[in-house]
């Protein structure tokens, strides 16, 4: 049976069988220190025995025993004794060089095993695929609690590692490759990356399986992600399968099964240990306990490969054997909306109303000089607070860039990234890694587990590095902010952002195959109202190419830097965020989805006075050297009452019903005065719940008005 058969096994809705435990197995036989050392490996220090690949070197016919008595069980799908089978975890037992040999001699093994099996049974087709373990390390974790940044092992060890191993077992022409008990996802995208350039170099088209081993019920990896998560960030691959192994027994696994059958795309495999070990290290549950329990899983349509892990025996892979005639899964059609992730699955529709995506620009060290200072200073736990505090304040996704000519950029991206993914408060939302600098770019998405955005490329360098760039995105797994430049420099008119935006997508679509909800465009914020006539033009250009874009290519997004568009007013904070408001509000009715901003901002649309109101409107959407003067004479009268503005308003503020106050502290996030207002109503309403069902809930309520009618901005956590 070839890879291809196995895909086309399954896509005939047939369940398949998998093999059970190998290391259960290998204990029944009672082997001693001397079987897994052989002639062979008598020389070599520490203890061998635990070593479970090494024994098809040393004991072949204890091995090829086992995929007979799996195959005798009824199991259609062996797996080849490769699961520690790479350098890494070979090191140990001083067996790193070793790899080749184990990888060939365990599949060859389990080919004769099959070989042998289908000439006594020509009724049945049989397969063999190979097992590849997440290895003992771990890319996404610090093994050092006193510092976080620290890894055991780097990416690209881990990713030399499998490219030996697959390197193999592609040679050997496996029916397919199984990268299981997934603890890490970042092991995983490692494992995935390798896969995916040995089968470009070698030109086979030998599938991809992928499975999972959750460490708690709500159904999270060791390394923190969800479920949802985890899909996204590997959606990039070109899967077969996504499926569960070890973690609990099949009665604690099925809630997490029905999470993958909803959102994967893919066939759904499951081999659960045989129940929760005993207090000896033993499984209890018996062939007849597990098939009870598994029985759910094919009678709710949730599974296509059905298998056991540790603990299982042939017994329970024959006892499994019964449930092949049951509903097969299937698959559900691939998402159109944009997946990223973090510690969490965070889905961007590519839709005109999908939600406004606030992109944290505060570490940023070009933008923000207290960050620079910090990491300058290597005061990395206070840039990790302002991190945490974007999140807090409504950041859906966080820009970070570490591009200054007295910074190491390699260095401190990947020190500062290895920090941030080990914080769950901060890491729940996706990364965007913001560079100048490939190798920077490289360096981060090597320290992200989940699926993050890349800033930027362009095609300013021309098409050859544009098309490089983009293939390491897709490789590697991240979504891309694409910026309006070409040969000739940035695209400042509305005609030039509108036909680069154009040939950057037919590029990426086209020739790299990158999915267009992957792509963001950023067509250019530039400043407005600078003296010069022809920048008038930039908030209106950058509003009607977002339309051009959303109409005619197709799942795109567009993004940009907002605070450009105020740059000649900086020191004037509310009439920067009073037109960063009008220009968003605008831009968000066009199609304008991502947007790099303060989230902490204090003024609303809806808070602007309607002449003040009227005068930026007219600047930013009917623009005129008359309408920028009159924008930049309103500027110079707010910078010279600021002071009196703000007194003013708490004084008025003050003469408003408690009610009043209550609602416009929730609108606006102000906390100035809430506590004193709070025990005003209390005394008023007399219980706390009549406060809450009333004003409190009225404040809510205005909340979600603005933000439906795209006057405010909330967080979607």
């Amino acid at each position: 049976m070839t890879g291809n058969k196995i895909e086309k096994v399954l896509g005939s809705g047939k369940l398949m069988v998998l093999d059970g435990a190998m290391g259960t197995m290998i204990q029944s036989y009672h082997l001693t220190e001397d079987d897994f050392r052989g002639e062979r490996f008598k020389d070599i220090p520490g203890q061998m025995q635990g070593n479970n690949d090494i024994l098809v070197l040393t004991r072949p016919d204890v091995i090829k025993d086992i995929h007979r008595r799996y195959l005798e069980a009824g199991a259609d799908i062996i797996t080849a004794n490769t699961f520690s089978s790479q350098r890494i975890s070979m090191a140990d037992y001083h067996c790193e060089h070793l790899v080749q040999e184990l990888n060939r001699e365990a599949v060859r093994i389990a080919r004769e095993a099959v070989q042998e099996y289908i000439s006594e049974n020509p009724d049945r087709e049989c397969c063999v695929i190979a097992t590849v373990g997440p290895t003992n390390k771990t890319l996404s974790m610090s093994p050092d609690v006193s510092d976080p940044s620290y890894r055991a092992i780097s990416y690209d060890d881990m990713f030399d590692a499998y490219i030996e191993q697959l390197q193999v077992l592609f040679d050997c022409n496996v029916d397919a490759v199984l990268l299981e008990t997934i603890f890490d996802t970042l092991n995983c995208k490692a494992g995935i990356h390798a896969y995916q350039i040995v089968r470009e170099k070698c030109g086979k088209d030998i599938p991809l399986m992928l499975s999972v081993t959750v460490s708690d019920k709500a159904g999270r990896l060791l390394s923190g992600q969800t479920l949802e998560a985890f899909l996204a960030s590997v959606q990039h691959a070109p899967i077969l399968s996504v499926g569960l192994n070890c973690s609990f027994g099949a009665e604690d696994m099925i809630s997490c099964l029905r999470v993958l059958a909803e959102k994967a795309p893919y066939y759904i495999t499951a081999h659960p240990n045989a129940g929760l070990p005993n207090t000896l290290g033993g499984y209890d549950q018996t062939p007849e306990m597990m098939l009870s329990q598994m029985r759910h899983f094919v009678e709710e349509g949730l599974v296509n490969v059905i298998g056991g892990c540790c603990g299982t025996t042939p017994e329970h892979i024959k006892a499994l054997g019964s449930l092949k005639s049951g509903k097969a899964h299937v698959p559900v059609p691939p998402s159109e909306d944009m997946w990223l992730s973090g510690l969490e699955l965070m889905e961007v529709r590519a839709q005109a109303d999908a939600s406004f995506v606030n992109v944290g620009e505060r570490c940023n060290v070009a933008g923000s000089r207290k960050f620079l200072r910090l990491i300058k200073e290597g005061s990395y736990e206070e840039a990790l607070a302002i991190a945490r505090k974007q999140v807090d304040d409504g950041a859906m996704v966080l820009d970070v860039n570490m591009d200054d000519g007295l910074l190491d950029a390699e260095k401190e991206m990947k020190h500062f990234l290895n920090m941030l993914a080990c914080d769950p408060d901060i890491y729940r939302v996706p990364v965007m890694i913001d560079s100048s600098n490939w190798n920077v770019v490289l360096q981060g998405l090597k320290c992200l587990q989940g699926k993050c955005i890349v800033n930027s490329i362009s095609l300013k360098e021309g098409e050859e590095v544009f098309l490089s760039h983009a293939r390491d995105i897709k490789m590697m797994g991240a979504a891309v902010v694409v910026m309006a430049f070409d040969e000739n420099g940035q695209a400042d008119t509305y005609e030039r952002k509108i036909a680069v935006c154009e040939r950057s997508y037919h590029l990426l679509v086209d020739k790299v195959g990158i999915a267009p909800q992957d792509i963001i465009f950023d067509p250019n914020v530039l400043s407005v109202a600078t003296g010069i006539p022809e920048h008038n033009l930039y908030a209106l250009d950058f509003i009607r190419a977002t339309e051009w874009i959303k109409n005619n290519l197709t799942g795109a997004h567009v993004s940009g830097g907002v605070s450009n568009l105020s740059f000649s007013f900086r020191g004037n904070n509310w009439i920067r965020e009073a037109m960063h408001a009008v220009f968003l509000f605008h831009a968000q009715q066009k199609g304008m989805d991502f947007g790099i901003v303060n989230p902490s901002a204090k003024v609303m649309y809806s808070d602007i006075p309607v002449e003040k109101l009227q005068i930026i409107e007219d600047a930013l959407l009917r623009p005129t050297q008359e309408n920028a003067d009159s924008l930049i004479s309103l500027a110079q009268d707010i910078a010279e009452q600021t002071v009196d503005v703000i007194e003013k308003s708490d004084t008025e503020s003050f003469k408003k019903p408690v009610e009043e106050r209550l609602i416009e502290a929730l609108t606006k996030g102000n906390s100035r005065n809430l506590e004193a207002d709070l025990q005003e109503a209390l005394a008023k309403y007399e219980f706390a719940v009549k406060v809450i069902e009333g004003p409190l809930m009225d404040g809510m309520n205005n909340v979600g008005r603005l933000f439906g009618e795209g006057k405010m901005f909330l967080p979607v956590a």
